[in-house]
């Protein structure tokens, strides 16, 4: 074993042995206690740019005050979603705001159609 191997992780040593993630979570808490063996490493290849992710959009930090309720309710559940706290609020606040852009859209078609 490599030198550089944390203690506690499960080495994979065949790509078989990796299995199919239901969810990013699932695959985080797999990859937080396995990893890769020398030899599976020595055998990547880079990937195709087509193949990587898109970039992640510039983002501006935001100074938000939270009570200590919400805060530990904000952290518990991240926890369980093995995400930080801000990735974990950035997504809940874009989520809303999709549910509300919906909303105000069908109040408006409403309005229309009853006008008219």
């Amino acid at each position: 074993m490599s030198s550089s191997r944390k203690k506690g992780l499960t080495t994979i040593r065949r790509l078989e042995e990796i299995p199919e993630f239901r969810d990013e979570a699932e695959e985080h808490a797999f990859w937080a206690s396995h990893e890769l063996s020398d030899a599976l490493w020595s055998q990547a290849e880079p990937l195709a740019p087509e193949e990587l992710p898109p970039p992640r959009p510039a983002t501006t930090p935001v100074v938000i005050h939270l009570d200590e309720t919400t805060l530990r309710r904000l952290q518990v559940l991240a926890r369980r979603r093995h995400k930080g706290k801000e990735a974990l609020l950035s997504e809940l606040i874009r989520e809303r705001l999709d549910e509300e852009e919906r909303h105000e859209s069908r109040r408006r078609v409403a309005r229309k159609s009853s006008s008219g």
